[in-house]
């Protein structure tokens, strides 16, 4: 019965063990997150009068998550500039990532948007940060850095920025017993997107591998175990697919992906192998609640929450007096050169525009786009004094649509708000009525591919048929003249264009991600071909000569209709006609030779089939015949 009762003892005593082995070795981890936020510091309204989003409210929701979880982890995604008044002290005070830091934020990463200030702009706002004293977020980024010494493009100044500021590839952090490895990606659309960005941009998934590998080593050789591997990647995902999905399959040994750079929500994770990718949406709507047991080895999901963040959350004190803090530096600063203020109503809207993912959604005429367009028209005209025969701007380049009711300048700004170092400024060129055209068939044919390349014109009537073969989609084109009045689009003809900045450079990309078949090239009013570089020298002025910039443009547009939006806007006029027809008149009408190639290949296959039938037929024939 001794021995009994010993082996008894000893068994309960090796369970008993195991269970606090197991216990202690599986840890619950929770991770929160953000992206895209934009500079949003203040509420944004929303289709249904409601609001969401603002940092005060965030702030509320952030602090309730680690009241609940006291070693949660909080990182962001990037972008975390670029997209409202605030941007304007981008490079001057850093408000972006002082505050972030004073919210709590452990590490955040470059989207394509912290570049829109040009090398000089970004080394600046590091420098700002690192000398303002305030607790800061780590910056990760291991495949988007700029190029090396003796290398084409080297900037010691940016170098030293990131030294001091201490952005690195990749951090190890730890909390609540747990090692977090983190690090940063860009991904390829977001490269595309930061045209001028200076840095170099190195293949994601190769040095994800390359980082995952280097952190993971460094982290067993340093404490002994191994961390839970987050990627903050601006590379983004779009209905379950997409370059983090591609990202996931590519590298092992990434636990969780922080998805960025497309806006997506997900109210599910991915799970792809052992990776999970999350999202929460843009402009601080939602905070991303990620909670993970974790062995030492491998982790898991154990809940998964995207907690809205809207008028239903008490504003935190302390984030909103800065806030307040940093408009006053806003209006003293920046507006006071324009003479409006940030919250000044420039009209009432009775309408009820077209929210951004409508715009995006499909193919067709917009009251929103055709809005912005005109008012670049409008605007350059008055500061000139001369005609302007056509305008233009993009989808991508609309972040929000105007509300209904009040429209004051930060809503305008915060829908007008992109640009590359010149904050959306204005350039007048010249192309040919051909590369008008051409402009047009962008339109038509790019957008299926690319949503962000929808355009909107100004100075132009024109209609397609999305059943024709790409790149002769257009059937009908002519000038628009303010009087109503219809004109040829003469090829040889030089054509006076407005666009934003960050338009105009995409335009002259048009040749490349057509692959040769469209060029559009930029030109001075004598015919002379433009570098995207000395666009910034055709940047039209107003009669004070203050550059002229596109939020300004349509709020002065707007302020000139008299207190209300014309109902010009009420709905869209008919400028651009979208259909779809099987009619030969209509697939045929006006065909360019990329229309005449397809119809050459089909009659060439048509022929091939006809002759090798044909020639099946006669062997069938001669052995019947034998």
């Amino acid at each position: 019965m001794k021995r009994f009762f010993a082996l008894l003892f000893a068994v309960l005593v090796l369970a008993l063990s195991c269970i606090l082995v197991g216990a202690e070795g599986e840890k619950e981890v929770t991770v929160l997150f953000t992206h895209d936020l934009h500079s949003h510091f203040l509420p944004s309204r929303d289709d249904d009068g409601g609001q969401f989003g603002g940092y005060a409210r965030l702030m509320t929701v952030i602090n309730e998550q680690k009241e609940k979880h006291p070693d949660a982890i909080l990182v962001d995604g990037g972008d975390f500039s670029m997209g409202s008044l605030f941007q304007t002290c981008y490079a001057t005070d850093a408000l972006e990532l002082r505050l972030m830091g004073l919210m709590g934020y452990d590490a955040t990463t470059f989207g394509n948007h912290e570049f829109d200030y040009l090398p000089e702009g970004l080394a600046s706002m590091l420098n700002k940060a690192s000398l303002s004293g305030d607790r800061l977020p780590d910056i990760v980024n291991s495949n988007y850095l700029p190029p090396k010494e003796n290398e084409e493009g080297y900037n010691p100044e940016l170098w030293q920025a990131f030294t001091n500021y201490g952005v690195k590839e990749y951090i190890i952090l730890e909390r609540g017993g747990v090692y977090f490895a983190i690090f940063g990606i860009n991904g390829f659309d977001s490269d595309d997107c930061a045209p001028n960005s200076g840095m170099v941009f190195e293949d994601p998934a190769t040095t994800s591998q390359r980082v995952v590998d280097t952190a993971l080593k460094d982290c067993k050789e340093s404490f002994g175990v191994e961390p839970l591997v987050i990627c903050l990647s601006h590379s983004g995902t779009e209905e379950g697919a997409g370059e983090d999905v591609e990202l996931a399959k590519s590298v092992e040994g990434i636990d969780l992906i922080v998805s960025g750079h497309t806006h997506t929500s997900l109210d599910e994770p991915i799970k792809v192998n052992d990776t999970y990718i999350v999202s929460a949406g843009e402009y601080g709507k939602c905070l991303g609640v990620v909670n993970m047991s974790f062995d030492g080895k491998s982790a898991a999901i154990t809940d998964y929450e995207l907690v809205a963040v809207d008028e239903n959350v008490e504003e935190d004190k302390e984030i909103d007096k800065k806030v307040q803090e940093y408009k006053e530096k806003v209006e003293k600063g920046y507006l006071s050169k324009y003479g409006v203020g940030f919250d000044e109503v420039l009209l009432n809207n009775p309408y009820v525009l077209e929210s951004v993912d409508e715009v995006y959604a499909t193919q067709h005429d917009s009251a929103l786009g055709n809005l912005f367009a005109d008012s670049y028209k409008w605007a350059v005209e008055k500061a000139t004094g001369e005609r302007v025969d056509v305008a233009l701007t993009a989808a991508g380049v609309i972040r929000e649509t105007l509300p209904k009711g009040e429209v004051s300048v930060s809503d305008v700004f915060n829908a007008a708000s992109l640009g590359v170092g010149t904050e959306g400024e204005l350039i007048k060129v010249y192309i040919t009525g051909k590369e008008l055209k051409a402009a047009l068939e962008v339109d038509a044919s790019v957008q299926p591919i690319m949503k962000a390349a929808q355009l909107f014109f100004s100075g132009v009537k024109y209609s397609f048929n999305t059943n024709r073969m790409i790149f002769n989609k257009v059937d009908s084109s002519k000038l628009l003249r303010s009087d109503g009045t219809l004109e040829e689009i003469e090829d040889d003809r030089l054509y006076s264009v407005v666009t934003g900045m960050y338009a105009g450079q995409m335009l002259g990309s048009v040749k490349e991600k057509s692959f040769g078949l469209l060029s559009i090239t930029p030109k001075d009013e004598n015919g002379n071909p433009l570098e995207a570089d000395e666009l910034v020298n055709y940047v039209v002025c107003d009669e004070n000569s203050v550059p002229l910039k596109e939020w300004y443009a349509i709020a002065s547009y707007l302020k000139n209709m008299n207190g209300e939006l014309s109902d010009d806007y009420s709905k869209a006029d008919g400028r651009k006609e979208v259909y779809k027809s099987l009619a030969p008149g209509d697939l045929l009408r006006n065909a360019n030779i990329f229309t005449f190639a397809a119809i050459g290949l089909v009659l060439l296959i048509i022929g091939v089939i006809v002759l090798v039938t044909v020639l099946i037929i006669r062997k069938k024939r001669k052995k019947h015949e034998k």
